[in-house]
């Protein structure tokens, strides 16, 4: 019986209902939307799935270009409002990345956390709602046809990657010796070792490696979590700083080819920020009680945990920070100062299982209800030699939020670029736009050394042009904002990608002198058009570019000519296709939210434009205002 038939014994999961999404998404870092509620017809799913099924069978490469009814499935109503509460409207799609289809088989992944989108762009991980992972399902997906595995409540813990070159590459792992050991052997199919019994009763030597490898970190909550059974057209939705992996098949290995499980991923982004005038209600994230979907008890979090999981809910709401702690804001002053010494003790806990324990102290903090008091303790903490104390002390200044700014800017100007960083990075998920700010990041955008704290810089502006849209609090400096921008994209300039020129796997890829950030595996399509080349910089510079233009025409002021002129320099010139992808986004936004004369495109010569390009993402273009007739027309020429 196919995997597409429904079966007596199936029973998918609990799925996400609408009044919860948030507080989940906030809590558990992971969200399942069901069939029903994307708003769409269950035909569309069997179409994807046999459309998908034959293109594998002939060997060909799967795209949207060639199954574009899984745009339609971008474009469902449940999708997008779920996407809007979660990533603002008008989020994006990470052109040319990992926007297609996986299929399972019979091997495991290591734990990983993805790397920030673009494919191996690293820099700091937004904390905030600032990237999502979308993942589709076309068919049924049985407890045994390998449904990805996950562990929920780990999207706000991690581990150093600055000097630990394990996980330089963008992606964050648990037990990395896995990849060496275990993951080119076959856990299942006719290759596997293993005992079918064995394999089918999760005994085998790589289940058991793999749950040890979570039940290790010693970190609250987290258990390993297979999200399946699901019906066909099921959505998963969560946070890009959740730890996850593909995972092996444990049904009869002679159905797999007639019955495929087939998943589709997408990286999104936000492009606009909550509005402040959002819900102010503040929900107890202290007695959520049973999980409905996990079956963890989450009245027995602790508070390092859910004082983070409650700013997280407030600010996907207002993108501000909730009030601070009720029994913290009414201590008396010399009790708060004896809670801030003792959590800044807390902030140096030692060793990977204190993660929690760190950012819950940086957190907690933040909400003592004393922002001078809150910022003199974080400060100190973040220019600490360590660099999970940094980490922890700059997600609490930017829960600090404002307030925080003086104490960032101070760090760009450090002579140790990991603070550098990290105050460039800090300064766009809490400051406003301001001169003195703006002059910060555009100094550590035009001089600095590090390849690295360039990048975090260029992506920087995008987000505080993001938050004075919202605001309302600097919006005449987001010309100036886009002018740095534009002058970096003169300036920097794409590399042979760090695979190629070390000629090593991504995953072992090193710093070199003339690079101290992973710029990633370079993809050219086998097309002279493009080479396989990166540049950490260039695709942030264009990230914050598709931000600002998603806010039409006018807020660019004086630089919009030369931002158009730029575009399509970037469209018709540069060799590397993510930088292409980007550049097209940031140009249908444009067109379409402000069709004025001075961008003298229309929409035929958009089209020309899109002729020009020899592969195309149409997922990221739909996202950016391309309507599914343009595609299809466009298909047909």
């Amino acid at each position: 019986m196919s995997s597409r038939s429904r079966k007596s014994d199936f029973t998918p999961l609990t799925y996400t209902t609408p009044d919860r999404l948030i507080t989940d998404f906030a809590s558990r870092g992971i969200v399942i939307l069901a069939p029903e509620d994307l708003g769409i017809s269950a035909e569309v799913h069997k179409r994807v799935y046999d459309f998908e099924k034959k293109a594998l069978s002939e060997k060909k490469r799967v795209t949207t270009g060639i199954i574009p009814d899984v745009l339609e499935i971008l474009n469902a109503p449940g999708l997008v409002s779920a996407c809007d509460q979660l990533a603002g409207k008008n989020w994006a799609i990470v052109p040319f990345t990992h926007n297609a289809v996986f299929t399972s088989g019979p091997r495991d992944q290591h734990w990983h956390k993805d790397d920030n989108g673009p494919y191996n762009s690293r820099k700091q991980r937004h904390h905030q709602a600032i990237q999502l992972e979308m993942l589709y399902y076309p068919q049924d997906v049985t407890a045994k046809m390998g449904p990805t595995a996950t562990i929920p409540y780990s999207q706000y813990w991690t581990f150093n990657h600055e000097e630990n070159h394990d996980n330089f590459a963008g992606a964050d792992h648990l037990d990395f010796a896995y990849f060496f050991d275990m993951q080119s052997e076959h856990v299942s199919g006719p290759n596997s070792k293993y005992d079918i019994e064995d394999i089918v009763n999760q005994r085998t030597a790589h289940d058991i490696r793999m749950r040890d490898a979570v039940t290790n970190t010693q970190w609250p909550l987290v258990l390993p979590f297979e999200a399946g059974p699901l019906r066909a057209g099921s959505v998963i939705i969560y946070s890009h700083n959740t730890f996850h992996r593909g995972n092996h098949r444990r049904d009869d290995w002679r159905t797999w080819d007639d019955n495929p499980r087939f998943m589709w991923r997408f990286w999104l982004y936000r492009t606009t920020d909550p509005s402040p005038n959002g819900s102010t209600t503040v929900v107890p994230m202290n007695d959520l009680g049973i999980d409905p979907i996990t079956s963890v008890n989450l009245s027995e979090a602790p508070d390092d945990a859910t004082e983070v999981w409650r700013y997280h809910h407030h600010w996907i709401k207002t993108g501000q920070a909730p009030p601070p702690r009720p029994e913290s804001e009414s201590a008396p002053r010399k009790e708060k100062e004896r809670e801030a010494q003792a959590l800044f003790e807390q902030l140096h806990a030692k060793y990977d299982h204190a993660e929690p324990a760190r950012i819950g102290a940086a957190y907690k903090l933040a909400s003592i209800g004393d922002p001078a008091l809150a910022t003199k303790f974080l400060g100190r903490a973040l220019h600490t030699d360590r660099e999970n104390v940094r980490r922890a002390a700059t997600y609490g200044l930017i829960a600090v939020g404002s307030d925080a700014t003086d104490t960032l800017i101070e760090a760009t100007r450090s002579p140790i670029k990991w603070i550098r960083k990290a105050g460039v990075y800090g300064l766009g998920d809490a400051s406003h736009l301001t001169k003195n700010v703006l002059d910060a990041v555009t100094s550590c955008l035009q001089n600095d050394t590090s390849v690295y704290v360039r990048s975090v810089a260029a992506g920087t502006l995008g987000c505080l042009g993001r938050r004075a849209v919202a605001t309302g609090t600097g919006t005449d400096l987001i010309p100036a904002c886009m002018d740095a921008l534009l002058q970096s994209l003169s300036r920097e300039e794409n590399r042979l990608s760090m695979d190629k020129s070390q000629k090593r796997s991504i995953k072992f890829v090193r710093p070199t002198d003339d690079c101290d950030v992973c710029e990633g595996g370079g993809v050219d399509f086998g097309l002279d058009r493009f080479e396989p080349v990166r540049s950490a910089v260039r695709e942030n510079a264009l990230w914050s570019i598709v931000i600002l233009c998603s806010h039409g025409t006018k807020i660019l002021g004086n630089a919009l000519a030369p931002t158009i002129e730029t575009l399509k320099h970037i469209i018709r010139t540069d060799k590397n296709v993510i930088n292409v992808g980007y550049a097209m986004d940031a140009l249908i936004r444009l067109v379409k939210l402000s069709p004025d004369e001075i961008l003298q495109i229309n929409r035929e010569n958009l089209l020309n434009i899109l002729k020009e390009l020899p592969v195309h993402s149409w997922e990221t273009f739909i996202r950016g205002g391309l309507s599914l007739q343009t595609v299809s027309e466009f298909n047909k020429a």
